[in-house]
């Protein structure tokens, strides 16, 4: 069987994950949708929360499991058996950090390859840092993620809003 992960942050989902993660679905007899655990980074949902997200995305994806890890991702990927890490890549800036990252997994674990899935053209702008952006701004996200976790995408904003004392207003997921 010929498994793939796909890993990542995830905080939160966007439909540009979901897309890479169908396409994945597509060429691999099985697909690992990773969540890393602690990312560096500071994030809005807890691990819990993102993995019901990707598993809400996945539901009708009979081989696609979703899991959290910790470590390095090539030594994740090792551990399951993994073939091959799945990237999306939007842009050449995506392509620059991609190739580096590439570089070093190959070094660690030269058994395992990336595969990079370029997004399609209507989510080749999309991150979820974008998406947080927008979201904050009052911004329609609609198009951008699926309804359950627009809703929790903006509860949650509002309530760091109201927790540094600033007024955010939820606008309608309708607009």
């Amino acid at each position: 069987m010929t498994i793939a992960i796909y890993p990542g942050s995830f905080d939160p989902i966007h439909n540009g994950h979901i897309e890479v993660v169908r396409r994945a679905s597509l060429l691999f007899e099985q697909v690992i949708w990773a969540a890393y655990d602690r990312p560096l980074k500071s994030i809005l949902f807890n691990e819990q929360e993102r993995l019901d997200f990707m598993r809400e995305a996945a539901r009708d994806l009979p081989n696609v499991q979703v899991r959290s890890y910790h470590g390095l991702t090539v030594l994740f990927a090792r551990q399951v058996g993994a073939k091959a890490i799945v990237r999306g890549l939007r842009a050449t800036h995506d392509f620059e950090i991609e190739y580096q990252m590439a570089l070093t997994n190959a070094q660690q674990a030269a058994e395992i390859d990336t595969v990079c899935l370029m997004t399609g053209a209507q989510y080749a702008f999309l991150s979820s840092s974008i998406l947080k952006e927008v979201a904050l701004a009052d911004g329609n996200i609609t198009e951008m993620v699926p309804p359950y976790v627009a809703t929790p995408l903006k509860t949650r904003l509002a309530q760091l809003g109201e927790d540094r004392g600033e007024k955010v207003k939820l606008v309608s997921l309708q607009e």
